[in-house]
């Protein structure tokens, strides 16, 4: 399927080839929110922690002797029924992380950016080069490509930190609050679900393919 590409004035530069198999195919919702899931479950470090009543220091003397006092029995100060004293069945460091199959997330993947294609939310640009970093130029391409002020998920070619003028690229967009910027080898379907806008440079277009098919 031939879709056009920009040039970074917001003009068409050309046109480019992308598989209907990667772009375009039935959505499948819950592959999708299976790995959302397991992409933010293993965000989460698992390093919550209480102390039992073994583990609170003090409390080793018997606060007060076991009869006469016509008070309950006590054997320490740190008991869990105590101020200061441990706690009883509290949290302890676990992992959280989710495994889903590759198969799951390459369709997931694929039904992420099909749903934002189909709502012509994808836009493919010219590859990014930078003579030195300038914000003021990612902004006003944005403009000119009808994203603006919208949440943007700009993906740029594999190599595009290696040299120079692509590294100036990544330096310029990053300093933009609704601007996330994500190689494409490393993108994923959170990625792609959390921004409105998905700005494709066209050398990513090769390795998306690549990594999906």
């Amino acid at each position: 399927m031939q879709v056009d590409y920009l040039n970074t004035e917001g003009k068409v530069a050309g046109q480019i080839d992308i598989p209907e198999s990667v772009f375009t195919i039935q959505p499948h919702e819950h592959a999708i929110h299976l790995v959302v899931k397991a992409y933010l479950a293993n965000r989460r470090q698992g390093t919550h922690k209480t102390k039992t009543r073994s583990e609170v220091s003090g409390g080793g003397k018997k606060p007060w002797k076991q009869k006469g006092r016509g008070t309950a029995r006590s054997g320490s100060s740190r008991s869990p029924v105590w101020v200061g004293g441990g706690t009883v069945h509290g949290p302890k460091p676990h992992s959280y992380r989710l495994s889903v199959p590759k198969k799951v997330r390459t369709l997931a993947r694929k039904s992420a950016l099909s749903i934002r294609f189909q709502e012509k939310n994808v836009v493919f640009i010219e590859n990014l080069s930078f003579d030195r970093p300038k914000t003021k130029r990612i902004a006003r391409m944005l403009g000119d490509i009808s994203v603006g002020t919208d949440k943007a998920l700009l993906i740029l070619q594999s190599n595009a930190v290696n040299n120079a003028q692509g590294k100036n690229a990544l330096l310029s967009a990053r300093n933009i609050p609704t601007v996330s910027i994500q190689s494409a080898e490393s993108l994923s379907t959170y990625d792609i679900m959390t921004h409105k806008k998905i700005v494709v440079c066209i050398g990513a277009v090769n390795t998306i393919i690549e990594n999906l098919q």
